[in-house]
């Protein structure tokens, strides 16, 4: 039984990210400049992801910044592997001292501390939404939304019970969750509304 449902979900179609429709209709058969392309992708994200965590809104114990919504967009957008080398590279950078995490945080300390398991989540929920995107959400303002709830329901889930650690875990979820559903909604909405259109102005230039 498991042997078959392993077949199956191997069956299952698969389709191509956003950035790898955008590489292919600009590079088509240029195998040097595709990967070139997927360096800068991978560059590009992960400055991103660091300049959204200068965003931020000093809460305690964890602040309120725009990386969320940056790292969901990755992953809907890259696919998973190129997600995980981004966000991977992400961390690495903070975890060798540089000043990436929010707030100019930086080091194992940071990784360690009670915000780790939201940075951990990252790296998961991008991996989440890049299987979601090979499957074909996020071309939508359903399949986006869907894929955007997974993504942050992840990050919750790492963040707040590495943070029950800390504070334990009613504490956790009152300080660690519900003050940011508000704004995570609002990305949540933003997202679903910008990767669809997104989605039709590349089918034109296809």
């Amino acid at each position: 039984m498991k042997l078959r449902i392993n077949q199956n979900f191997r069956e299952l179609p698969t389709y191509n990210t956003f950035f790898e429709s955008l590489i292919e209709t600009a590079f088509q058969e240029q195998r040097t400049r595709t990967n070139l392309a997927k360096l800068f992708l991978v560059v590009f994200g992960a400055t991103l992801i660091t300049l959204s965590s200068y965003i931020t809104i000093p809460l305690y114990p964890v602040p309120v910044t725009a990386q969320t919504l940056v790292v969901l967009l990755i992953g809907l957008s890259y696919g998973s592997q190129l997600a995980s080398l981004t966000i991977g590279c992400y961390l690495l950078q903070g975890t060798l001292g540089l000043p990436v995490f929010a707030g100019g945080a930086a080091g194992l300390s940071t990784l360690m501390g009670p915000t780790g398991g939201y940075l951990i989540g990252f790296f998961f929920a991008g991996i989440t939404l890049g299987a979601l995107a090979s499957r074909g959400l996020g071309k939508t303002f359903v399949s986006t939304l869907i894929a955007m709830v997974t993504g942050n329901l992840v990050i919750y889930g790492c963040g707040a019970s590495w943070l029950a650690n800390f504070i334990g875990i009613e504490n956790a979820i009152k300080s660690g969750i519900v003050p940011f559903l508000y704004g995570d909604i609002l990305k949540i909405l933003l997202a679903a509304s910008l990767l669809p259109v997104a989605w039709k102005v590349l089918s034109k230039l296809r």
